[in-house]
């Protein structure tokens, strides 16, 4: 057993220096999972001290069992520290939620994923109406009613104002430290029509940025007039990331069936272009005999493709995952300038360390996670795959089946290791599995790889001069066939389950074992399936008994395997989160049972449901406090309230003070000798006091003063 071991060991010689990048990832989680933002020099004298003892020990040529430790702790150190000082970096103005509707002017500079109210663009604001100028967030998304702006044109906006959104329940999703990174200071409601006006000439860099994208949107307009807007708007989503045209069916049919990854451009898409772009040039200089001898070919190919995936990355207009895919595409082709292996588990942890230094917060979006987890699978099925013995002599028809056959395995071990390493991440962030993913991305894999993506990229480079038409056609072709596939295997019994969130502890147990199992070398790295497979098989806790949503104007309760929602198409895109990150099915409330107004719902008995929500933001009066109070055990009202009727003794009331301080809460109802109790976790208990934390309400704030 000593031999052996030491033998396990010993095999990891030249793998030891990829776990650096994993303990740096681990270090920048550690930062966002903390409650309280830390002072940057205890961060600096810590990491400074664990880098200058690891290089310390390398200088007297101390024992790997040493400064392997060392480089662990100096790059979780420096995954803490960095991640503190790209916070430090990107801080900038949030948006205050105004107590009234206010007139914003600002520059278009982008038309982004439409939302459940309506076209949204990104906007730079240059003034708002009640916000003082070094107040002014430097972007905000805005929901405008009718036909969207154009990038490149200033508006004037009647909206209501609000800083980002918080998370819909406790430990889910943190929308607002999502747009605290990518510069989005808060949401705009547009109310009325949208104007356009003349402002002072923007700075050079929004006016550039405002150029490309205005070339991207014009771009998928014509992607669009050529194919119709079903068939367009999948084609121009994959090439421009506008999904301006994309109906919510048809995003369904690709969530339900596994292909949603198709649409947002990432790995798959920068692999097959940059790829397809290697080839083809160094297809074409190897049928000149001339330029072949004389030119190193895999050389010219690799710069080829380096350009073809840059100027994709700008096309796309650089989302977070074509920017780490664009990394990582790059690194392969730079190893072939150098002449080393392309496609490499080193390359990838060099791809890994550059994205989380630039973009520490990457580690706790479910797009790095992902990503990097199904390409470091594959790597290692690369690296395990056994050489292929090329035969002498075969005949044409057999050495056609057996290549495709080989094709055909490859091809499923591929989408299957794919598959198994990102469903742990399917599963903890979107809560549903597409249990007919795989078949779906076997049959649309051929059609994507070899026809879709190469014809689109084409087409999309010879639109401009008017010549795209053939090539988008045939791309039209592969989206329609992509289409079919989806529905039929989106409609089949079964096809989407819905999984609970596991504890958050679970998920990086889980990406741990997924990374010991690709980075380790022998039998031993079969010992991380268990950790891998944890998300699957971690006990989940008790489900809440009741959600109240952020600001108390929505709720749901538990009933068996049902969300019951209170006020159905109220917020329910958060509803529906809550529902999901549960594992329950999100229902309306029965009519019957229940009393609602135009400013509260109450139900007439206990077994209608435990609570009674009033939204108005003027808080009831006493006579209207006291009917609350004798309907429900639980109250929730959005206003603050001064004083209780001695009816509501013994029910649990929040009001809009709690609701401020602490978002959306999940509610658990225990049983003592004295009665019903109820457990509560609000957001703020998991969020913390970070820079991206929401601010209060101001109507809330002046009641409550």
């Amino acid at each position: 057993m000593r031999v052996w071991l030491r033998y396990q060991i010993e095999a990891q010689a030249l793998r030891w220096r990829l776990w650096g990048p994993v303990a740096f990832g681990c270090g920048s989680g550690i930062y966002f999972s903390l409650r309280t933002e830390p002072a940057l020099w205890i961060l600096i004298l810590f990491s400074g001290a664990a880098v200058g003892t690891w290089f310390a020990a390398r200088r007297r040529g101390w024992s790997r069992r040493i400064t392997w430790p060392l480089m662990i702790l100096a790059c979780l150190c420096g995954g803490v520290t960095a991640a503190k000082l790209r916070t430090d970096m990107v801080t900038a103005p949030i948006a205050p939620a105004l107590s009234r509707p206010t007139s914003i002017e600002a520059w278009v500079v982008d038309v982004d994923s439409p939302g459940q109210r309506g076209a949204r663009v990104v906007i730079a604001p240059v003034w708002i109406r009640g916000v003082a100028p070094q107040d002014t967030p430097v972007r905000l998304r805005a929901t405008v009613r009718g036909e969207p702006p154009r990038p490149g044109e200033a508006i004037r906006l009647f909206a209501i104002l609000n800083p980002p959104p918080a998370p819909a329940s406790p430990g889910a999703y943190d929308f607002g430290r999502n747009a605290f990174f990518q510069g989005m200071g808060g949401v705009a409601f547009g109310l009325g029509e949208t104007r356009r006006i003349d402002l002072a000439p923007p700075s050079w860099r929004l006016r550039l940025e405002m150029a490309v994208n205005g070339a991207r949107y014009g771009l998928s307009e014509r992607i669009v007039a050529r194919l119709g807007q079903r068939t367009g708007g999948i084609a121009a989503a994959m090439t421009t990331s506008h999904e301006t045209w994309i109906s919510q069916d048809d995003i369904n049919i690709m969530r339900d069936s596994g292909l949603a990854h198709i649409l947002s451009v990432s790995g798959l898409h920068m692999a097959i272009v940059g790829g397809f772009v290697f080839f083809a040039v160094r297809l074409l200089v190897a049928a000149v005999p001339w330029l072949a001898l004389r030119t190193p070919g895999k050389k010219i190919a690799a710069v080829a493709g380096l350009i073809a995936v840059g100027a994709y990355l700008v096309v796309s207009g650089a989302p977070a995952p074509a920017e780490r895919a664009a990394v990582t595409a790059s690194i392969a082709f730079l190893a072939i300038l150098l002449n080393r292996q392309a496609v490499t588990m080193h390359g990838l942890a060099v791809a890994a360390f550059i994205v989380l230094l630039v973009q520490p917060e990457a580690v706790v979006t479910p797009g790095f996670q992902m990503s990097f987890a199904a390409t470091a699978a594959l790597v290692a099925l690369v690296e395990a795959w056994p050489k292929r013995t090329r035969e002498i002599s075969v005949p044409w028809p057999i050495a056609a089946v057996q290549r495709f056959g080989g094709w055909l395995f490859a091809a499923v071990a591929a989408s299957l290791v794919a598959g198994m390493a990102t469903g742990p991440f399917a599963m903890q962030h979107f809560n549903r599995t597409a249990v007919y993913g795989l078949l779906a991305n076997l049959g649309t894999s051929p059609v994507a790889d070899f026809i879709l993506m190469p014809a689109l990229a084409l087409g999309a480079a010879l639109e401009p001069l008017g010549l795209g038409g053939p090539f988008l056609a045939v791309a039209g072709w592969g989206v329609d066939i992509m289409l079919a596939i989806g529905s039929w295997t989106a409609g089949l019994p079964g096809a989407v389950q819905t999984i609970p969130s596991a504890p958050d502890y679970v998920l990086p147990i889980a990406f741990l074992g997924i990374l010991f199992v690709c980075l380790w070398r022998g039998r031993v790295r079969w010992l991380g399936l268990p950790l891998a497979a944890a998300v699957m098989i971690w006990p989940r806790a008790p489900v809440p008994d009741l959600w109240i949503g952020d600001g108390g104007t929505n709720a749901a309760f538990h009933r068996g395997v049902e969300a019951v929602v209170v006020r159905p198409g109220v917020r329910e895109f958060a509803a529906d989160l809550w529902s999901r990150r549960r594992g329950l099915e999100m229902v309306g409330r029965d009519i019957e049972g229940w009393s609602c107004d135009r400013f509260s719902c109450r139900p007439h008995t206990p077994d209608a449901g435990p609570v009674a929500l009033w939204w108005g933001k003027r808080a009831p009066n006493v006579e209207q406090l006291d009917g609350l109070c004798q309907s429900a055990e639980v109250i929730s009202i959005r206003a603050a309230v001064p004083d209780l009727p001695s009816s509501c003794q013994g029910r649990l009331i929040l009001d809009g003070v709690d609701f401020a301080r602490g978002g959306a809460v999940e509610l658990w109802r225990t049983k003592n000798e004295n009665g019903p109790r109820w457990r509560a976790v609000w957001t703020s208990d998991v969020r913390g006091e970070r820079p991206w934390s929401r601010q209060p309400d101001p109507d809330v704030s002046d009641n409550a003063a």
